[in-house]
């Protein structure tokens, strides 16, 4: 029986391919180190290989997750709407260390979080049918803490928006 060769088979890379393919990736956009990592197992370079070619990428600064963590937490604030808590959850997923984390939640400005905050939950209340108050209220806060907002800080949200309306 012939073997069918298959476009689906995984593709193998040399150490060397690998890394000439991760500098091009990074130079377009940042990536983090376990993204790096995901990618070469998926290209079949071996553990010891994958941390030799992941090393000269942090020495050479093409990957640096510092530096990946600011810009996740811009992008994602900014055009995701996402709260600091649902960033921090992304990015420990990403095993991104809790040290660059911290720093990177940083530059978050609060009252602008506020304000997004506010703006984002008065137009999902102009958009949500409810029967009460109560469901409303509830709808809303499940809204804000799926975002990744603080619940507390939802929950005084909401109320102003509901007195205010």
């Amino acid at each position: 029986m012939q073997e069918i060769d298959s476009p689906y088979k995984p593709r193998t890379k040399t150490p060397e391919q690998a890394l000439a393919l991760l500098m091009r990736q990074c130079a377009r956009a940042e990536r983090c180190s376990s993204d790096a990592l995901r990618s070469m197992r998926r290209w079949g370079l071996s553990d010891s290989d994958a941390q030799v070619v992941l090393r000269r990428l942090v020495a050479e600064h093409f990957i640096d997750d510092g530096r990946y963590a600011a810009a996740y937490v811009r992008e994602k604030m900014k055009f995701s709407g996402w709260g600091a808590r649902k960033i921090a959850m992304a990015l420990r997923a990403k095993r991104i260390s809790p040290d660059n984390i911290a720093s990177a939640l940083e530059q978050m400005e609060p009252e602008a979080d506020l304000e997004r905050l506010e703006e984002m939950l008065r137009r999902k209340a102009a958009k949500t049918t409810a029967r009460n108050d109560y469901e409303l209220k509830g709808k809303l806060v499940r809204f804000g803490v799926g975002r990744g907002f603080d619940l507390e800080q939802v929950i005084a949200t909401v109320e102003s928006l509901m007195k205010r309306d």
